[in-house]
């Protein structure tokens, strides 16, 4: 559907084309006369202190706006309609847009100039300095993911962590896959986690179909265990397009979780882990899993779920395996903000297994209260 923008109109025709914000800048379509700015674009946004991101509709700024104005005059004299006042932009409107570095997660940034030997970061001479708190919480988490020491300076640990270009809590489950002799297998998973959410899709006229498929993949254990296994059976079927069509699998993205898992290996290699596989057991992979993602436990209580430090409802996502399950302790991939606080990708736990984990960041009162807090006769 895509390609489809790029191809000549016939003639007597009107093309249309719909497009996001790619268009302000990332790519050119020839003979565009008229543009229509609706105004508003939508922004990734980062919230600290509950570690959600959410993708929000905000108005654009006078740049986006002036730059999709620019897009209707590169072959001819055109027009561009905008969905809102001359007073809204001159008054409203900001300037430019938001750095991405003030609305994201600092972890590996962080993680990096610690790596390069810059120390002090709160004091760091950034172009544009993001809010402080999230470079305090970047820290916290680091230092609770052991790659920082008491003192704030790069460990073992933390020096291997910085050799993986992922999200600190994924360089941790990869490291921690050693201890547990399941590199191969968490490897994997990495691979199938970076490529967000696009291996499974669901056509409007063939959903029930689509949703028989993706469940013919559920792993008892979990979401990581089924991406395991989707990307398990793509191997075995010879990385065939035919198999990923039949099984409403997106070829384009396996192909790169193909690549990254590929890139990560090579890593994993540098960092001298050797490659183990132990397919038949799945308790050493969701240990590992909860090794790198402790900071994300969320525990069943009366409503949904709470995450456990900072006591926050959230809920799974309807997509995953466990929608319907409902374990009691589960490790999450990252929450996202729709209609409600999403938990994405989802694995059942124990809770003993954070004080195996993490014993300086759990401690048994931690999970004993957690545990005393659900009712008996709990229905969700």
């Amino acid at each position: 559907m895509q390609a489809k923008i790029f191809e000549p109109t016939p003639p007597g025709a009107r093309k249309v084309v719909l497009a996001t914000n790619i268009a302000e800048t990332s790519l050119t379509i020839d003979g565009i006369i008229y543009v229509i700015d609706p105004g508003f674009c939508k922004q990734k946004s980062y919230n600290p202190r509950t570690g959600m991101e959410s993708l929000v509709v905000v108005p654009c700024s006078k740049a986006s706006s002036n730059q999709r104005a620019g897009r209707s005059g590169r072959v001819a004299p055109g027009k561009c309609f905008r969905l809102f006042t001359s007073w809204a932009y001159h008054n409203e409107m900001e300037e430019s847009s938001i750095p991405e570095i003030q609305r994201t997660n600092l972890g590996n940034v962080a993680l990096l100039l610690k790596s390069l030997g810059i120390n002090d970061l709160i004091h760091f001479d950034f172009m544009d300095p993001p809010p402080p708190e999230t470079l305090v919480l970047a820290l916290e988490q680091l230092y609770a993911l052991g790659a920082l020491n008491h003192m704030g300076e790069l460990t073992k640990v933390g020096r291997k962590m910085a050799e993986f270009p992922v999200d600190p809590m994924m360089s941790k489950m990869l490291i921690a896959s050693e201890k547990y002799k399941c590199s191969e297998e968490i490897v994997t998973i990495s691979a199938m986690l970076s490529v967000n959410n696009a291996i499974f899709y669901r056509p409007k006229d063939r959903a029930v179909y689509a949703d028989t498929a993706r469940a013919n993949f559920f792993r008892p254990g979990g979401d990581h265990l089924t991406l395991l296994s989707v990307y398990n059976e793509w191997q075995s079927s010879g990385y065939s397009m035919q198999w990923c069509f039949d099984n409403f699998i997106q070829y384009r993205s396996m192909r790169r979780a193909r690549d990254v898992r590929e890139q990560i290996e090579g890593l994993i290699t540098r960092v001298e882990i050797e490659m183990v596989s132990n397919a038949s057991e799945d308790v050493p992979i969701r240990k590992a899993i909860t090794a790198g993602y402790y900071y994300h436990t969320g525990v069943l209580s009366k409503g949904g779920y709470k995450t456990v430090k900072h006591q926050q409802t959230v809920h799974i996502h309807p997509t995953s395996s466990l929608f319907e399950k409902l374990p009691r302790w589960v490790v999450y991939y990252e929450l996202v903000f729709t209609t409600k606080e999403y938990m994405r990708q989802v694995i059942e736990i124990e809770s003993s297994w954070l004080l195996d984990v993490a014993p300086h960041y759990y401690k048994q009162n931690d999970l004993s209260e957690s545990n005393k807090r659900i009712p008996k006769n709990f229905k969700s």
